[in-house]
């Protein structure tokens, strides 16, 4: 088939470079977003699934907004059979849907109907989900409601990070999403509606919903830092500056007050609504991160500081 596809992360590429690869399909064409300032000089920086795109010498289409006129134009003139989406990162217009013959056809990080929305592996790791995987579905009009060709399940570890888990539902995805795509193009790809009941949604995390709260259980302080790693990234207050924390881990020290800092045995410790948990890595203002003992040592820690 011929395939226009629809990315921007680097989630998105093991996905590509499946169906580049793919003897039965043609990628013609990749839409992504817009070069986007990056780095302390702030200079436009080509989206990952473009510069994966430049090296195979892959038309790259980067409209402001897929309903734009002219990029509606210049998608018809490819004439796609089917565009498979991964982690694109903006919304799909009908008449955008309606130009493939097959349709947009997502690959989603969440097992649907679970954790529709933008942070569906943030999610399920702060919720403290056991189990999830990737879903590949039809786009329809309503957010990730489509129905579903076909799903991969991936268990969660007690330290995996959001980066973590999402590495390998990139991967696992790719092969179901490239699966899909060789079942749409024989006949044999039966997509079933999603069920009512199990619905729930996942919104982007913003650098505000990342600060840690240590008058909650070690257990939340500990899947909500790991949930935000590494983006946006976990932080609190120290002596009125805000510190960015790395994965923090439920310990069995225990008389430590909610953010109280302590160095326990070598270990950076802060206290928590039940056991404290352990500190992994810092990163103070200015500073690069570091491992949370060496900040320790710098910083001098007073006996009742605490992280706020």
């Amino acid at each position: 088939m011929r395939l226009v596809f629809a990315g921007t992360p680097d989630a998105a590429l093991p996905s590509l470079r499946a169906l580049i690869a793919s003897p039965r399909h043609q990628v013609v064409a990749v839409v992504t977003r817009p070069d986007a300032p990056a780095g302390r000089g702030r200079r436009l920086v080509r989206s990952p699934v473009a510069a994966l795109a430049d090296e195979h010498g892959i038309e790259v289409l980067t409209p402001p907004r897929a309903g734009d006129a002219e990029f509606l134009d210049r998608l018809r003139g490819l004439a796609p059979d089917c565009c498979p989406v991964v982690a694109y990162g903006a919304l799909l217009p009908q008449r955008a849907l309606d130009i493939a013959r097959h349709g947009w056809v997502n690959l989603h990080f969440s097992l649907l109907p679970a954790w529709r929305g933008a942070a569906p592996v943030q999610a399920a790791v702060r919720n403290g989900d056991e189990v999830t995987g990737a879903s590949v579905f039809r786009i329809v009009r309503e957010l990730d409601a489509g129905p579903v060709f076909g799903t991969v399940t991936e268990p969660i570890g007690d330290r995996d990070t959001a980066g973590d888990l999402l590495d390998r539902l990139a991967v696992a995805g790719a092969g179901l999403l490239a699966d899909t795509m060789d079942g749409i193009e024989d006949g044999t790809a039966v997509a079933v509606d999603q069920p009512t009941n199990g619905v729930s949604y996942a919104g982007k995390i913003t650098v505000a919903d990342a600060r840690l709260d240590f008058t909650a259980p070690a257990s939340a302080v500990s899947r909500l830092s790991r949930a935000v790693t590494p983006e946006p990234g976990a932080w609190a207050m120290f002596r009125g500056e805000r510190l960015k924390l790395g994965p923090v881990w439920p310990s069995e020290v225990t008389g430590l007050s909610p953010g109280e800092v302590r160095v326990d045995r070598g270990r950076v410790m802060v206290g928590t609504a039940t056991s404290a948990v352990g500190l992994s890595q810092v990163q103070a203002p200015g500073k690069r991160m570091t491992a949370a003992q060496d900040w320790s040592r710098g910083a001098r820690l007073d006996a009742g500081e605490r992280l706020a």
